[in-house]
């Protein structure tokens, strides 16, 4: 179970570190892979801002498990389920695909909190 919770957690900060340099290096892209259209053309610093976010947080994540240990990775993931709950209602409030919303946010929310858990009984 250890290397599965490790692992698992790797993994989600590696993912949401890559999603914030997608968002800041193709930001009308990485838009519309969030579920939510951004127009080529269209302003992209709000987007950028987002890539930023992602990327800071995959960072703190892979610090945490690195130097402080699994169980404050566990409390960092707990929390941080929050933003693709928050994704999630982005998405279907702004006319956003639902298999997007539910298969990618919504499922990642899970994922996470999975990870948590994992993190929490070592």
């Amino acid at each position: 179970m250890t290397i599965t919770a490790y692992t698992l957690a790797i993994l989600l900060d590696l993912l949401v570190l890559f999603v914030g340099a997608r968002f800041l290096y193709s930001p009308h892209a990485a838009a519309n892979g969030y579920g939510v259209a951004s127009p080529s053309g269209s302003p992209t610093a709000y987007l950028r801002i987002k890539g930023l976010r992602d990327g800071s947080y995959g960072l703190l994540g892979l610090a945490l498990l690195a130097f402080v240990g699994a169980r404050a990775e566990a409390w960092y993931m707990l929390v941080v389920a929050l933003l693709p709950l928050g994704d999630t209602l982005i998405v279907l409030r702004n006319g956003g695909s639902r298999a997007i919303a539910f298969g990618i946010h919504f499922a990642t929310a899970v994922l996470v909190l999975v990870a948590s858990a994992l993190l929490f009984a070592l």
